[in-house]
């Protein structure tokens, strides 16, 4: 890792951000969102990884990432179950779907 700087990996991080948001903002799919909050979240990982690295503070980024990877299977856990309690009662995993919910 010579040849890699600390910029790298935070325009690496900015990259997956800006996808997962595109991803988060443009999907109808419930799937879709999900799929883009996971890239939102690893970025974040990638920045406590890198910042962990190349500003010696030791292991507390690695730590902070094993939060965030945690976070993020809770989350997937309890988005599927949504997801699935949609699709029993709606027959479809559209967002848009769910504003009878209101009703």
């Amino acid at each position: 890792m010579d040849g890699l700087s600390v910029q790298h990996f935070v325009v690496l991080s900015a990259v997956v951000f800006c996808l997962g948001l595109f991803c988060v903002v443009t999907r109808r799919n419930a799937l879709g969102i999900l799929m883009g909050i996971e890239l939102i979240l690893n970025s974040a990982n990638i920045n406590y990884v890198a910042f962990a690295r190349y500003g010696g503070t030791g292991y507390d980024g690695q730590i902070f990432a094993i939060f965030v990877i945690m976070l993020a299977a809770a989350e997937a856990a309890i988005g599927l179950a949504i997801v699935l309690g949609i699709y029993q009662m709606f027959e479809t995993i559209d967002v848009d779907a769910t504003d009878r919910l209101r009703g």
